[in-house]
């Protein structure tokens, strides 16, 4: 089996895959919502792939800190024999809008790291792979902020929380950005690591260019809405899943 054929998750919760190469939406949201950011805290997760018969396991590791106007996440993946497989990283200040990224940088097995700038000087969000760029609105993420930024949402919507409920973000990648939605699914039980855990589901709505991929997203309140299952699927071709096994408070 090739490595190059699965296109595995980044502890960065799966959203850093999640989102393909689509092209960016003409939508550019930039809601300020109440936030509680969860406690830093390091998070262990058990790994599977599967694409077209084949099976890979492994672990995401997450680091999430957030303290003093500040916040880093830094989330990998790794396999056995092969080691680190991806490696993401986000950091930035914390604002009026909740996390504020700075830079977003992202690692490959076997590729050059890329980086996406926050330049909030120039109010301008920019691209190492690319020459795009946008303009910098308030509420922006990266693929790894935004499950923090998700998270943070949660803790303070209270009853709004709730199933029906949709909460759109404009998230950058490697090469664009564009909007992701989120919509609230249901509450059920999530068997983890930790035990089974009280959850609630969330799905992105389809992109424009990938209607064939599903990305799914159980956080869990009685866990400090914590992210303790992912599931990012495309089509039948591939399926990829992270279920957290331990959670450590720093």
């Amino acid at each position: 089996m090739h490595l190059k054929n699965i296109r595995l998750a980044s502890a960065g919760l799966l959203l850093a895959l999640g989102a393909g190469m689509a092209q960016a939406q003409d939508a550019h949201p930039a809601p300020k919502r109440p936030f509680e950011l969860p406690p830093s805290a390091d998070l262990n997760y058990d790994l599977s792939a599967r694409q077209r018969g084949f099976s890979l396991k492994g672990e995401a590791i997450i680091a999430w800190r957030a303290g003093e106007g500040r916040y880093s996440v830094r989330a990998e993946s790794r396999v056995a024999v092969l080691g680190t497989i991806t490696d993401d990283r986000s950091q930035g200040a914390i604002d009026a809008y909740g996390l504020a990224p700075a830079e977003f940088w992202e690692k490959r097995l076997r590729k050059s790291p890329t980086t996406t700038t926050f330049e909030r000087a120039s109010k301008t969000l920019s691209f190492s792979e690319s020459e795009q760029t946008y303009p910098l609105k308030g509420g922006e993420q990266d693929r790894v902020s935004v499950t923090w930024q998700l998270a943070a949402v949660a803790r303070a919507a209270g009853d709004r929380f709730k199933p029906g409920s949709e909460w759109p973000f404009f998230v950058a990648g490697r090469r664009d950005a564009e909007t992701w939605t989120f919509r609230v699914v249901k509450r059920e039980k999530v068997k983890t690591g930790l035990g089974e855990l009280d959850a609630v589901l969330l799905e992105r709505l389809p992109l424009p260019d990938d209607k064939d991929q599903t990305l799914q997203v159980w956080l869990a309140p009685e866990r400090e809405w914590y992210p303790v299952k992912l599931r990012f699927t495309d089509g039948d071709k591939e399926t990829i899943e992270q279920t957290v096994k331990t959670i450590t408070r720093q």
